[in-house]
């Protein structure tokens, strides 16, 4: 009798530790038997290594250089006026030229007048010529307008120009000369040596002679 009371003892306590040990956790869930593993650790439970932080830029490093400017970019500088090729050209003097007369209608006393370049360097025929007649007092009236210093006719080298010189018809009130001396408006009081022409026969009306603006053309000196 005591032996069958020791086996059913045994029996109870095998029983009620099995029940505990799949029985719910404390906290009502059941115990798996497996545990969490802790933070850092993988699945198998090495610890991961932590990612390196982003790598920080060397103190070294050269900034890029600024780009230069474009080749073609316009640069500064002066004018164009400073450096028009001519922005040193001279007015022409009688020392710059050779100078002729010819006849070109006996009724009006009428010249046409030529000067040509014979200096090495370009000159400007500027305004009208000043043309004196024999050894009358005066010198030739100013006939039409001309242009301004800055568009006066350039003379090259071996270039010439031209005007018109009118005597004035026989009205009984002037005088025959044989000849006519010329000088250039230089715009200054430079001095210069009379170039003289033959013009035989060259009736002066006072009131009625004159004489044009220097031209390119012989035609455009005669019909002015």
């Amino acid at each position: 009798m005591s032996t069958v009371r020791t086996a059913a003892v045994v029996l109870a306590a095998v029983s009620a530790f099995a029940l505990s040990a799949c029985g719910p956790s404390e906290d009502g869930a059941a115990d798996t038997g497996s545990a969490t593993p802790p933070a850092g650790a993988t699945a198998s439970g090495t610890p991961s290594t932590p990612a390196a932080p982003p790598k920080a830029p060397s103190a070294s490093s050269t900034p890029p250089a600024p780009s230069a400017p474009s080749a073609s970019a316009p640069a500064s500088g002066p004018s164009a006026s400073a450096t028009d090729a001519d922005y040193d050209v001279f007015p022409c003097s009688t020392y710059d030229v050779t100078f002729s007369a010819h006849l070109a209608e006996p009724t009006t006393s009428s010249y046409l007048l030529k000067i040509t370049n014979k200096s090495g360097k370009a000159c400007r025929a500027l305004g009208h010529p000043v043309v004196t007649f024999g050894d009358l007092d005066g010198q030739a009236t100013q006939r039409g307008e001309a242009p301004g210093i800055e568009d006066a006719l350039r003379l090259g080298p071996g270039e010439s120009a031209y005007a018109g010189l009118l005597g004035g018809a026989h009205d009984g009130t002037g005088k025959t000369v044989g000849s006519i001396a010329l000088t250039m408006d230089t715009e200054s009081d430079l001095e210069q040596k009379p170039l003289t022409a033959s013009t035989p026969g060259l009736y002066v009306s006072p009131t009625a002679n004159s004489v044009t603006p220097w031209v390119d053309n012989a035609e455009d000196a005669l019909s002015l």
